[in-house]
């Protein structure tokens, strides 16, 4: 998935910039959940690789040491607001009504979506890290572990426990019914006459 673009004994910045923008802009949002700080973030991210590209002792390992600089920026980010979770009501790009689908069946996807991303803003940070880059970013176990700066056996095993305590999560606050159309449907389950 990752992979070192040009030739890796002159690593060009703008091709790498290039190459690795979008999918780190991406992986920074989707930890911060705040567009104007993504921004920030991957900005920062870049300048960062930019000083010490040349530095770089292994040019195969390009991908996962740009990942790595933007994840430490948003645990020092995190760290500095005192917050483990920052939440967003709803990704503008999931907003945007596709061509092919009715207005009901998208917004049917934007509630189930928002209400599954909700759950996934709970995790905690080290659980929500390995669900965004494993199921949103596609990045494979060996990719994880290096980006992380932990071993495949502890990827794999966060990735159990993410999906594990999410779908508690989901389980406990969430209904989930097929409507009419069979299309899966998610609302938050109401509390019982009396208790609020």
């Amino acid at each position: 998935m990752l992979r070192l673009i040009g030739r890796a004994d002159t690593m060009e910045f703008w091709e790498i910039y290039y190459q690795y923008h979008p999918r780190v802009k991406r992986f920074v949002w989707a930890l911060v959940r705040d567009e104007w700080l993504a921004d920030d973030l991957t900005q920062e991210t870049f300048l960062r690789v930019q000083d010490h590209v040349n530095d770089l002792k292994n040019p195969a390992s390009l991908g996962s040491w740009t990942f790595r600089i933007a994840y430490n920026l948003c645990r020092d980010h995190f760290r500095k607001a005192g917050k483990a979770v920052m939440t967003d009501d709803l990704d503008r790009e999931d907003l945007e009504i596709a061509e092919e689908s009715s207005l009901e069946t998208e917004f049917e996807q934007r509630r189930m979506g928002s209400c599954v991303q909700d759950e996934i803003d709970r995790l905690p940070e080290s659980l929500r890290t390995v669900m965004v880059l494993y199921d949103v970013m596609e990045f494979d176990h060996r990719e994880i572990a290096e980006v992380l700066g932990i071993t495949v056996q502890n990827v794999k095993v966060r990735v159990h426990r993410a999906r594990k305590k999410l779908k508690a999560l989901l389980e406990r606050k969430c209904t989930f019914a097929a409507d009419d159309r069979n299309v899966l449907t998610c609302a938050p389950k109401r509390a019982p006459e009396g208790k609020q």
